[in-house]
């Protein structure tokens, strides 16, 4: 029931009764009159009070409600994102070499054929590869290219770089030598070789400054570096492939050897 309508049940009736005991007097005089209004007054203000509250509790426990909402969003979208960071890094990990191998691979099943039919690869019948001697002799740039990149993709990774090596002997100004380099150098990275895989990954900086392997000729001067234990050159590397090439994979890789460097106090 309203406060204020128990109040005036209480307080008419005896106001009623003291003023037919007393003589009557104007409003503005009477004292009875006065202190209802006073009361009257101050109820009023007690239900505003009361009002307020209840309207200030509500605000705080839809704000409270929001918050808790906020923070149970946040703490998905962070899930989120490292279960996306967890499975980037395995991913670009574990199968960078076979990415590149597959776009090397591509590039040249578009290129026209190699060889006439029933020309074989001289390294394909189990003989080792001779230094000064082609896979295909006597055939195109791009055809001793690829004879040479089958090799690397059979893990036959001295072969690979012999015929790699003839190859910027006998084609310099082919469009593949900056490719052919970055080869060259990897053969020695993953026999890991890291002092001969850092002088070839930095020929192909030095000399093919156009070339679209210069992201990761830079990721692997970086890794070589590392290897060696060299951490001051490892993380210039680095952070040039983060600043020079973003968005890009060997930017995601070069980032997180450096986070891992940072975490290691390297």
């Amino acid at each position: 029931m309203n406060m204020r309508l128990q109040l005036t049940r209480v307080l008419v009736p005896a106001a009623l009764a003291a003023g037919t005991a007393c003589t009557t007097l104007p409003p503005e005089e009477d004292p009875v009159y006065l202190k209802l209004s006073e009361i009257d007054s101050r109820v009023v203000r007690m239900e505003r009070v009361i009002d307020n509250q209840g309207l200030m509790t509500l605000l705080s426990q839809l704000e409270t409600l929001q918050q808790e909402t906020q923070g149970l969003r946040d703490q998905v979208e962070t899930l989120q994102f490292e279960v996306e960071q967890a499975g980037g890094r395995q991913r670009d990990q574990y199968l960078d070499i076979d990415r590149r191998l597959e776009q090397l691979e591509q590039r040249a099943a578009a290129a026209p054929a190699a060889a006439a039919a029933g020309d074989e690869f001289t390294v394909l019948d189990g003989a080792a590869l001779q230094p000064g001697q082609l896979p295909l002799p006597g055939s195109s740039d791009r055809a001793n290219y690829q004879a040479a990149f089958e090799l690397l993709k059979q893990g036959r990774y001295q072969e690979a770089n012999l015929a790699l090596t003839q190859f910027l002997v006998s084609f310099p100004d082919s469009q593949l030598a900056d490719n052919a380099q970055y080869w060259l150098a990897e053969t020695h990275y993953v026999g890991q070789e890291y002092e001969k895989a850092l002088a070839q990954f930095q020929l192909v900086i030095e000399k093919y400054p156009q070339s679209g392997k210069l992201a990761d000729a830079l990721l692997k001067i970086g890794y070589s570096n590392y290897e060696l234990r060299r951490w001051d050159p490892a993380r210039r590397a680095l952070d040039t492939v983060v600043q020079n090439y973003p968005e890009t994979t060997a930017a995601r890789l070069a980032a997180q050897r450096l986070e891992q460097m940072v975490a290691a106090g390297r």
